[in-house]
């Protein structure tokens, strides 16, 4: 089996857990880095050990010994960084959101789809074994279909205004800030484990936190950079939003997402009823997996490879009673697309948990659905939705 080699633009925040994924793999050589200019590059590839950088992305892509790019840049980098990528012929690993809006979005998946080449989002919560294992239980019928998803994602690391980030800037994180952000992982999560689709929403949002300072500094998320002498800035994009949900297949739901709730660190939640039973994960306690029933005692399921069901079981790597942990489901998800990659890619080897640049897409255009309601005051808005197919699902 020959080595493949893997390419990284943009070495942020998450850029050290992509390396660390792919050196886990044991057959993939982390080849290149490219960063903003060569110095920076030069740096971060010392950093992470890698022998070689590029100050410009598309050397990074036309180096030979490079076969897939991982896009670790800012969002509005995203779309021309992985464009040039599949035009290269590459294979393409990108962070989440897709592109800045669900327009980039479908370009992307579109070219990707023509290239014939393998697409990954990383919506690495997917890699999670008691999340395969929900999904697992919903698909063989134990909760006997879904009625109610509801959940919430927490954070609180923007609860200061001294805390500002191009994730505030329209211009380079997108139009939405929290729900781009961290609700696009929440929206993700429920449709691949309740296997249905968000139809329509009605969306309430806030900026609790109107004004920042800035201070120069590239913060990042996180962070504690409070030096220098700050600019004030105006945000216009939400920092807390409540959204009601309807599913295709007449199941409703509710879910809320804010970055500026103290003592919520990276609180992700998702819940889900059918008539048998309900299933609860908690990203900050992901090792267990709460089932509520009416007629018997609730339970509480620990990760163990001896319980989980078969569909869940590879994404188990200790036995029972070993922690596993948020890389470890990174890991997972990186594992499956280079899978896929080494088997062509195609649609009938794709591994069913493995994120795509349609489900990217699509996301993109759940979000955009909750932006439109409140922008009109609250309302329910379809998800327009174009399948790979062509047409409009609405």
């Amino acid at each position: 089996m020959r080595t493949l080699g893997m390419g990284l633009v943009g070495p942020g925040f998450v850029a050290a857990h992509h390396i660390d994924a792919v050196r886990r793999l044991g057959d993939v050589e982390v080849v290149a880095i490219a960063g903003s200019t060569e110095q920076s590059a030069a740096r971060k590839a010392q950093e992470y050990k890698v022998d070689r950088s590029y100050g410009d992305f598309k050397a990074l892509i036309a180096d030979p010994d490079v076969h897939v790019i991982h896009n670790t840049t800012p969002n509005h980098l995203h779309f021309p960084v992985t464009m040039a990528a599949l035009a290269a012929g590459k294979h393409v690993i990108s962070d989440k959101p897709l592109a800045l809006n669900s327009e980039e979005g479908r370009q992307l998946r579109d070219a990707a789809i023509a290239a014939n080449v393998g697409h990954v989002v990383t919506f690495n919560y997917r890699g999670n074994p008691l999340v395969q294992q929900a999904r697992s239980m919903v698909v063989n019928g134990e909760t006997d279909g879904v009625a109610f998803v509801h959940g919430h994602y927490l954070q609180d690391w923007m609860t200061d205004p001294n805390v500002y980030s191009w994730r505030s800037d329209p211009s380079k994180g997108g139009t939405s800030s929290a729900l781009g952000d961290i609700g696009s992982h929440w929206c993700d999560l429920a449709e691949h484990v309740s296997g249905l689709k968000i139809d329509s929403v009605l969306a309430d949002l806030s900026t609790v936190v109107p004004v920042r300072f800035y201070s120069g500094a590239s913060a990042q998320a996180f962070s504690q950079e409070h030096a220098g002498n700050r600019t004030a800035i105006n945000v216009q994009s939400e920092d807390l939003a409540s959204v009601l949900l309807r599913f295709n297949n007449g199941a409703k739901g509710a879910f809320s997402v804010g970055q500026i709730l103290p003592g919520h660190k990276n609180d992700l939640q998702l819940e889900l009823s059918g008539r048998k039973c309900s299933l609860m994960w908690r990203q900050e306690v992901q090792n267990e997996l709460w089932i509520g029933r009416h007629d018997q005692p609730n339970s509480m399921m620990a990760k163990d490879p001896s319980l989980v069901s078969p569909d869940a079981r590879r994404y188990v790597h200790l036995p029972g009673g070993h922690q596993e942990s948020w890389a470890d489901a990174f890991r997972n998800v990186i594992r499956d697309a280079y899978d896929w990659i080494r088997d062509g890619a195609t649609a009938e080897t794709k591994p069913a948990p493995l994120p795509t640049f349609d489900d990217g897409y699509r996301v993109s255009c759940v979000i955009e659905a909750m932006l439109r309601s409140h922008a009109a005051g609250g309302v329910w808005e379809k998800v327009r939705y174009i399948p790979a197919h062509g047409g409009v699902i609405d």
